[in-house]
Order: C-alpha cells, then structure tokens, then sequence
C-alpha cells in the first residue's frame, strides 16, 4: 500500500484497527515514485505504476511512504475483554482510574458515567439521539463512546450501542447513577 504523508503514520509492528478490520504493518519505508516497481503497485491492487501514482492523495512535495502489512489473524484483545463480567478488585479500581482519566481530560466535563449510564438505559438507540439527549454533538460522542469500547465497557451494535458482560459488571459494582444498584441503594 502507498501513501504520501508528511512523516509516517504508522510503525512497523505496530496493530491498527480500521475499516477493513486489525491490520499488522510488517514494513513502513519511503519510496520516491519514480522508484515505485510494478510488483509492489500490483501488491497494492493497481494495475501499474502509473495508477497507483495518480491515486496518490497528500502535497506532491511529501515523501510517499511504501507499507506493508496483513490482516490480524489473532482475536481483537477488546472483545475478549469485554466478554470478562467477573471483575476483581483490582480491576474495578483500574477501570475507574482509568474513566476518571478520560474524564479529567475531556474540554467538555465529565461524560464518562452519563455515557455508560445512558447506553445502560437505551442499548440500540442512535448514537445521534443518544447524543442530542445529552446535549452533546454526535461525532465526538461516537469518539468518547470508542473510548469506553477500548477499556471492554462497550459494544457496537448495527445501530447504536450496548454495555458490553464487563460494563455491566462495572456498573453493577460501582452503582453508577441510572443502573439498578445505584436506585436501590438510594432507597
């Protein structure tokens, strides 16, 4: 695969999630196009040269840079952890170091337990209503959720979201507001 970036983006050995699904760069190099040999264009799927210097994106003046890499064969590590709905104390206590992180470095206040609590409540709404109903823009909502789904505490589902064995173990712990041991110790 080619790409024309300022600097690279990517590291050799290094996972990456993307559309495709996990993809492993085996080899990141930098390759003026003029250099650029047909069996590396026909590897990235053009059918010359030419081609694949025409559908290069980015300053003409970058350097291009030459990747190589395959698909993940290995399972994704977050399913796996989301799958987890037994919960230690350590556990416990690193995932709420961790949500207190992510909500000390947010520019828009904590959002961390209203956004559990609400996926908790709503599992498969759009994650556009699930954000006008927070009063929230929907792309950094989506950005915030990815977060959780990074710590196991959420899934992704055909529309929207649901608390993944491990979220709602969380939940149930912690007594987050708007989950059930929250409500009946508040009685």
């Amino acid at each position: 695969m080619f790409r024309r970036w300022r600097r690279s983006q990517v590291t050799a050995g290094n996972t990456y999630r993307t559309a495709a699904g996990r993809i492993v760069v085996d080899e990141v190099s930098t390759v003026a196009p003029s250099r650029i040999r047909s069996a590396d264009a026909r590897a990235a799927g053009y059918p010359s040269v030419a081609a694949a210097v025409a559908d290069l994106r980015g300053t003409p003046g970058d350097p291009v840079f030459l990747l190589r890499l395959h698909l993940a064969e290995d399972d994704d590590p977050r399913a796996a952890l989301a799958a987890t709905a037994e919960l230690s104390t350590e556990d416990r206590a690193e995932i709420a170091l961790r949500l207190e992180r992510l909500d000390r470095a947010s520019n828009h206040g904590p959002w961390t337990g209203q956004t559990l609590a609400i996926i908790d409540r709503r599992p498969g709404v759009r994650a556009g209503d699930l954000a006008a109903e927070l009063g929230r823009e929907m792309l950094p909502f989506k950005v915030d959720v990815r977060k959780l789904k990074n710590l196991g505490l959420t899934l992704s589902l055909e529309v929207g979201y649901r608390l993944s064995p491990r979220g709602e173990a969380y939940l149930r712990l912690t007594g987050t507001p708007g989950t059930p041991s929250a409500t009946s110790r508040t009685r």
